[in-house]
């Protein structure tokens, strides 16, 4: 009965630590270094236009001759010298008027091969025709705000940044539509964690809506990587190199279409998490990474891996205490997870019928996070070593 005692509690402690306590210490630990740390000496730009360094913004697109209108007229509003702007669409593989319709944009350098290998491919042949030290991606359904490249810019003369995480908001096409909603809040909660990771050492990973690297330090992620954006910024990270992380420079999409579409979304995260986290494993040891490995195992490592199966087998475990009747405590744990997985189900439920409500659908959403990270294990041993993947219609 002990061992089962200490073993429900270190996996709810576990849990709590992996959702809620990282946040916290984070939180605890900036107030501490802010009161003995200034960050008021923040880089500028210079005045002189003329100065700022050229950039490429590359677009890895597949079949998405629908946007490109919308995105292009997005490109031009970008507060960002013509000159010093280069817009590279790589659309390998696509089938659509992708080709014929970016030939009416005398401004814009198209990348293009019948055969469809993948983002990552898609990116390394995008950067065999790049000349630029500072390249930007984002994707093609991902609009950006006027000053986005701006800032982006001014975040590399931050002291050994090598590459530049944007803010990913989701917005929800129509109100309510339960995907959108539950992705925006999620994306909520994940730039505080990614803001406060950033002031602390490094961010752990960029996002693909919007992300950049300096060439100088870029390293190629491999050909069958599902997270390519993951891989390519914590493969600097693993250099010695910082990502900073801004909520100046923003990418704005829609989020999925629905729940089907979401859980396509992510399961292959989940499994491009699994993947990275063993190609980064040297990352974990904290003698030769101290502060990597305390913010990597703790914002990543255990979402991906060790948390989900620990909120499965507490169900077990408490049923067992509290039917040995172990103490009034394990009662309430054991109330407290049928409260939780009632909500979870009626949010699930009232998802099915195109209704939301706050209480119940966040614990929906938690749940179905944790669900999808082992569709990701599946999703894994199955997808035939490829980083090719189907992407979410939106909505």
């Amino acid at each position: 009965m002990l061992t089962l005692k200490i073993l429900f509690w270190t996996l709810l402690t576990l849990v709590l630590y992996t959702y809620v306590g990282y946040g916290v210490i984070l939180f605890i630990i900036l107030k501490i270094k802010r009161l003995f740390i200034s960050n008021s000496t923040e880089p500028s730009l210079p005045s002189n236009e003329q100065l700022l360094p050229p950039v490429t913004l590359m677009i890895c697109a597949y079949n998405e001759q629908d946007i490109i209108e919308e995105k292009m007229a997005n490109i031009a509003q970008l507060n960002y010298p013509q000159d010093k702007l280069t817009v590279m669409w790589v659309i390998d593989g696509s089938t659509d008027r992708s080709y014929e319709k970016l030939q009416s944009y005398p401004n814009v350098k198209i990348v293009f091969q019948p055969e469809r290998m993948g983002k990552a491919a898609a990116i390394k042949h995008g950067l065999e025709n790049n000349d630029a030290e500072y390249v930007i991606f984002t994707d093609a359904n991902t609009m950006l705000n006027a000053d986005a490249i701006r800032e982006i810019v001014r975040q590399f003369l931050k002291n050994n940044v090598s590459c530049v995480s944007g803010e990913k908001r989701v917005t929800a096409r129509h109100y309510g539509q339960v995907a959108s909603e539950g992705e925006g809040l999620y994306w909520k909660y994940e730039s505080t964690l990614k803001r406060w990771d950033s002031e602390l050492y490094s961010a752990m990973g960029a996002a693909g809506e919007l992300f950049a690297v300096k060439m100088s330090d870029y390293h190629e992620a491999p050909s069958n990587a599902l997270l390519d954006d993951f891989m390519i910024s914590m493969l600097m990270v693993k250099d010695g190199h910082r990502i900073a992380y801004t909520h100046q420079a923003y990418a704005v999409e829609y989020g999925s279409a629905d729940m089907t579409e979401e859980s396509k979304r992510k399961r292959r995260i989940a499994a491009g998490g699994l993947q990275s986290i063993w190609w980064l494993r040297s990352l974990m040891n904290p003698f030769a990474h101290p502060k990597v490995a305390f913010q990597f195992i703790s914002h990543r490592v255990l979402r991906w891996s060790l948390t989900p199966i620990a909120m499965l087998l507490l169900i077990p475990i408490n049923i067992i205490l509290t039917v040995c009747r172990a103490g009034i405590i394990y009662d309430l744990t054991a109330i407290a997870q049928m409260l939780f997985y009632t909500a979870a189900i009626a949010g699930w439920w009232m998802a099915q019928k195109g209704r939301k409500h706050r209480l119940l659908y966040t614990p929906y959403y938690f749940l179905f996070m944790n669900i999808n990270v082992f569709k990701g294990f599946f999703y894994l041993t199955g997808h035939n070593n490829s980083g090719m993947w189907e992407k979410a219609k939106r909505g």
